[in-house]
């Protein structure tokens, strides 16, 4: 039975009706109503709630109390959530520095231990505890599976971290599959549904949060593929303000939690595929500060140069342009939802009757060719 079916059952074997029981409890009847039905989370203390007043009820108490004690029982032992809890949060982390094919084994891992949890007896809290944190590894596996370029179980992970949200009712999950999609929907090429997308992540996520500050920066990085100045400019606008007097996380490198450092980042890549001048100097400050910050992040800086090679390119500095495609390429860092990136600046490259391109080209195949014969159809650079 689920949660909700279980008080409801407590309170029928107690011979408590609804309406009694919210009067006992001083919830509201269409409240609990919902809770009964499985169409709300139960609060741990709507249980201890009903505990409370079954307990106190003359006829049926026994029943009802036996039912309560089934809510109530658990198997999962001491500090088991807590270690899982933390595992998230340790992988969340890993994700910039990681390769995503192993990232996934070890969620993998994580997921199979939380459904033998799933399994066993637990309180309320314990369950919908265990939903939550099945759902932030559900949603880093289906981001992990788009930069592999794995569409199919990418769609399948990100269906389920969602339905897990709804049921567990947690908004900020809801709204990082939304700004999940959209960013797979700007891989893909799909800038406008990127864009609206993007948007739905802001109607849904807490104001305050993480993932608001970055689908408003995926909003604007959607309406720079689409060439919309004004809307991008308000978007970067947006996006500093929230970002202002922002505190850096405890764990910055943390995938669901915003960075202020990031922003610098964020706007380089929006201003290089707007095609404003601005770009270069903003790319060049970004490698500036990632080579001088105490953590290496090779991912981050790969993505970096990819961004300077595009201004460069707009800039009509071509030579430049592929000696810094160059290091991205043979950084090793790239994942297959990059590779459209190298196209692009490598295409530019050749715009510009620059023999360099075919440096980078080579590169990029001598490079990428075994992941390439594991991922068929992901080896997209340009002959």
């Amino acid at each position: 039975m689920e949660s909700g079916s279980l008080l409801r059952a407590a309170r029928e074997a107690a011979g408590v009706g609804l309406r009694e029981i919210a009067a006992l409890t001083h919830y509201s009847p269409s409240y609990l109503s919902l809770i009964e039905s499985g169409k709300r989370t139960v609060p741990a203390e709507v249980v201890a709630a009903y505990q409370c007043a079954l307990g106190e009820s003359a006829d049926g108490e026994q029943a009802g109390a036996e039912w309560i004690q089934r809510v109530a029982a658990s198997d999962i032992g001491g500090d088991a959530l807590d270690r899982l809890e933390a595992a998230v949060d340790d992988l969340a982390s890993a994700y910039p520095t990681t390769p995503p094919a192993v990232l996934l084994a070890d969620i993998r891992q994580h997921l199979g231990y939380a459904a033998r949890l799933m399994d066993s007896r637990k309180t309320l809290t314990q369950h919908r505890r265990l939903l939550v944190t099945v759902g932030w590894l559900s949603l880093l596996a289906c981001t992990c599976h788009i930069d592999l370029g794995e569409t199919a179980a990418a769609a399948a992970r990100g269906h389920a971290a969602r339905d897990i949200a709804e049921e567990a009712d947690h908004p900020e999950i809801s709204a990082w599959c939304l700004e999940t999609r959209a960013w797979q929907l700007l891989t893909a090429g799909n800038f406008v549904a990127a864009a609206k997308v993007s948007r739905a992540a802001q109607s849904v996520a807490p104001q305050d949060s993480s993932v608001f500050i970055q689908s408003t920066a995926q909003e604007g990085r959607a309406l720079a593929r689409l060439g919309d100045t004004t809307g991008t400019h308000d978007a970067l606008r947006r996006v500093a303000r929230l970002v202002s007097g922002l505190s850096t996380p405890e764990r910055p490198e943390h995938h669901f939690r915003y960075d202020p450092a990031k922003s610098d980042a964020y706007v380089a890549t929006t201003l290089a595929w707007l095609g404003d001048p601005a770009a270069e100097s903003y790319a060049r400050h970004v490698l500036t500060d990632l080579a001088a910050a105490a953590t290496t992040r090779p991912r981050r800086i790969a993505s970096a140069n990819l961004d300077l090679g595009l201004a460069l390119v707009a800039a009509d500095k071509p030579d430049e342009a592929a000696n810094v495609a160059l290091v991205a390429v043979e950084s090793g860092r790239l994942v297959p939802s990059n590779y459209w990136r190298v196209v692009e600046v490598v295409s530019g490259i050749d715009s510009h009757g620059a023999p360099d391109a075919a440096i980078v080209r080579e590169a990029f195949r001598d490079t990428y060719r075994a992941a390439d014969r594991l991922r068929p159809g992901t080896f997209t650079i340009p002959s």
